[in-house]
Parts: C-alpha cells; sequence; structure tokens
C-alpha cells in the first residue's frame, strides 16, 4: 500500500469548535524538545521525531525512526502526541507536514488539541520469549518471560515469578530477528494478579540515555511497521 492510500485526498481543515488556539504560539512554545509520535488521521504510526524550534504555528520535527516517507506530493495533515514532562500528561496537537532535507520535516498549522492524563507513546502489542534480571536479594538471578508490550519509556511483561512494586530488573528482548538483543533496565510499577494465570507487570524503563531511546524507538518501529505489513 502506498503512503499516500493512507490519506486518501487531502482532508479538509477540521472545525475548530474543540480546539485550543495557541494565538502567538506561547502555549505551544513550551514543548519544543517534546519527543512526538506523528500519526495519520487514522492512527497509523508514521515516525517518531523531536519536535524543536517552535514559533507560532510552525515547527521542526526531527525524525527518529528510519521510515522512508515520499519526499514529493502534496503537505500531508498529521496528528502529534507527546509527552510534557512540565506537565506530566499526554500531549496532542494537529499540523501538517512537508519534509525537508536529512529527516527534517516542517510543521505548520500547529493546533493543540488537548493535553490529558493518557500514556504518552505507542504502545507495541506483542507475545515474544524474553529474559527478567535481578541482581540482588532473596530474587536474584536471570528468569523467563514474556514482552506483553512495549513503548519508548516502559514494557508489560508476564511471568510466573512474582515481583513486587519497586522491584528492579533488567529486562532483555529480541525485538526482530534481524537486530541485536535489546536490554533495558527496568522497574515495577504496575502488578496485575491474574487466577491460573501468570502475573502481569507494568514496567519503566531507567537510565536510558538518548542513543538508548533512538535505538529501543526504531526498532520497536520497524517491529510495528513488520507487523502491519509496511505501509
Amino acid at each position: 500500500m502506498k503512503l499516500f492510500d493512507l490519506f486518501g485526498k487531502k482532508a479538509k481543515t477540521p472545525e475548530p469548535e474543540k480546539k485550543k488556539e495557541a494565538g502567538a504560539g506561547e502555549e505551544l512554545e513550551l514543548y519544543s524538545g517534546m519527543r512526538v509520535e506523528v500519526t495519520t488521521g487514522s492512527g497509523v504510526l508514521l515516525f517518531v521525531a523531536k519536535m524543536l524550534g517552535i514559533h507560532g504555528t510552525a515547527a521542526t520535527l526531527h525524525q527518529y525512526s528510519d521510515t522512508e516517507l515520499p519526499q514529493d506530493g502534496e503537505p500531508i495533515p498529521v496528528k502529534i502526541r507527546g509527552y510534557s514532562d512540565r506537565d506530566r500528561k499526554a500531549v496532542y496537537l494537529e499540523g501538517v507536514i512537508s519534509p525537508l532535507p536529512n529527516k527534517v520535516w516542517q510543521v505548520e498549522e500547529l493546533t493543540l488539541i488537548k493535553i490529558e492524563n493518557a500514556r504518552a507513546f505507542f504502545r507495541l502489542d506483542t507475545n515474544l520469549d524474553a529474559t527478567a534480571t535481578v541482581f540482588g536479594g532473596l530474587s536474584a538471578g536471570e528468569r523467563p518471560c514474556k514482552l506483553l508490550n512495549i513503548s519508548v519509556g516502559g514494557a508489560g511483561i508476564g511471568s510466573e515469578y512474582q515481583y513486587q512494586m519497586g522491584d528492579k530488573f533488567l529486562l532483555k528482548v529480541k525485538l526482530l530477528e534481524d537486530r541485536p538483543v535489546s536490554a533495558m533496565y527496568c522497574q515495577v510499577l504496575r502488578v496485575i494478579e491474574k487466577e491460573n494465570a501468570p502475573f502481569e507487570y507494568g514496567c519503566q524503563f531507567l537510565e536510558l540515555t538518548e542513543e538508548d531511546q533512538e535505538k529501543i524507538t526504531q526498532n520497536i518501529f520497524a517491529a510495528q511497521r513488520k507487523k502491519r505489513g509496511g505501509f
């Protein structure tokens, strides 16, 4: 499927009643430097980027993921979702993007739609074999688990072993056969107990460098693209 089949004809500008117009852009400028997902109107993930240089209702998106999108054609209406460290909430925006050199995109007509409590990043559902290694205490050792889902910020795992809120471990998993094993240091934030089923844990990643985040983003994006059969 060609990319532009996902969009159809250029979308009409949505009605403004539920949008928060940002005036001179001062409200938008708070989100410069934010890592964001860029999707089609129907929610298909196009790429992950850092949003920089917000001025008024324009900005640039510096693409992290390695997806090759067409560098010609009409501007693309998109939805943009990121996470505000200031508000500790998910930020939803809309805009129209056009390509610049070196995987940079110009975004215009940038509009803040809403801010709400929600997961900040795209979460890929999986069912992959993984291991969790605890380095100290009575539960020290490497144990098998299942990677149930993963995002740039954390993962959900299933395990026969019981962990506690706040426990830390090294999660190792191979997201794709042709890529190296990913290793992420995690902390348990949520415990879900199920009858006659493995425990499920919601975990956040700790101590990730910018380079680590980029690698995880690229691997998640590649796995998501393979799962959907590409664009």
